[in-house]
């Protein structure tokens, strides 16, 4: 795998705030009231997590930058959690379209949050990474995430990976398992059973965060 590139992932994100994703128009967005209370908890959950200020992670960003002297993660990271918070607007509205109420609080945000809070700056990134790994979307910043912590995980010596493998997959099943009993209605009408759930996290962990031939790249920035 090439060097991390800030330099593309600067260009990602820059395009896409100024060229925001928008829902299609004309696009049926009809519930059933059985689809509505089926998808309710859980995207309100998704919608809670998207909807983060993002200040821990810009702190751990800007002393991870500082130790690497690389300043572009700060800037990268910056839009990275603007975006999320663009994606958390539109669930709302949807939401809100759909008489579908919000979310305050709930016990899964509350221990990514504390987990997130107590991480040094490559587990924070492994737990948001592991959360989209789980739920298979925002592929573009799975790809960020991901690649930004494989670079990371390749300085350390190699019984330290082994051993950080090993942590990596005991948490991606724990995060999993408590994923399954949490969503599990809509993930069984999504034709997912709790062994076949699981396996697709697996082999989506394994694509993603198994490889460690990436190192880091500065690039110059102006």
């Amino acid at each position: 795998m090439s060097p991390v590139d800030f330099q593309v992932w600067l260009n990602h994100f820059e395009h896409h705030a100024e060229h925001p994703s928008r829902v299609p128009p004309g696009l049926s967005d009809v519930l059933r009231p059985d689809e509505r209370r089926l998808i309710a908890s859980s995207i309100a959950t998704f919608q809670l997590g998207e909807q983060s200020e993002g200040r821990t992670l810009l702190q751990a960003a800007q002393r991870f930058a500082d130790v690497r002297h690389i300043p572009a993660v700060v800037r990268v990271v910056a839009l990275f959690i603007r975006e999320e918070q663009r994606h958390a607007t539109l669930l709302r509205t949807f939401m809100q379209d759909h008489a579908i109420p919000l979310k305050r609080s709930d016990w899964t945000d509350r221990v990514f949050r504390v987990l997130r809070r107590l991480a040094s700056f490559e587990l924070y990134l492994y737990v948001r990474a592991l959360g989209r790994v789980l739920v298979s979307d925002e592929l573009a910043h799975v790809g960020f995430e991901s690649q930004l912590l494989l670079a990371l995980r390749a300085d350390r010596a190699t019984p330290v990976r082994a051993l950080m493998r090993l942590g990596h997959r005991a948490l991606i099943a724990s995060a999993a398992i408590v994923v399954w009993f949490t969503h599990r209605p809509v993930l069984r009408q999504g034709g997912f059973g709790m062994r076949s759930f699981l396996r697709a996290c697996r082999s989506q962990h394994a694509f993603y965060l198994e490889s460690v031939d990436v190192t880091l790249a500065s690039p110059s920035v102006s």
